[in-house]
């Protein structure tokens, strides 16, 4: 039997806006299936949102799908990109200084 794990599960939503919280995506994809948790970056300098979110759902149906549902619609005046999260690309080390 395969096992499905959270990170299979988890969303990218691009294409916010500044003024979106993560209880308003909880709301909007409540509408799929449950939503297991909701992460808006913020800016470090500003600490405004970042204009992008990562959603969780509690299934991998339910995660189909939202992307399906949501995907191109409009949500606080932004047409909404939602796809499937990829893994974090692995970018090396913090740029240090060689000779």
């Amino acid at each position: 039997m395969l096992r499905t794990t959270r990170k299979d599960m988890k969303m990218y939503v691009g294409n916010l806006s500044w003024d979106s919280t993560s209880e308003d995506l909880k709301e909007l994809f409540s509408q799929y299936g449950e939503v297991s948790d909701v992460y808006v970056p913020t800016d470090r300098d500003s600490g405004r949102p970042r204009g992008f979110a990562f959603v969780t759902m509690g299934s991998k149906e339910a995660m189909e799908a939202a992307v399906k549902g949501v995907d191109g619609t409009e949500f606080q005046g932004r047409d909404l990109r939602v796809n499937e999260a990829r893994p974090r690309e692995d970018r090396g080390g913090g740029g240090g200084y060689r000779n």
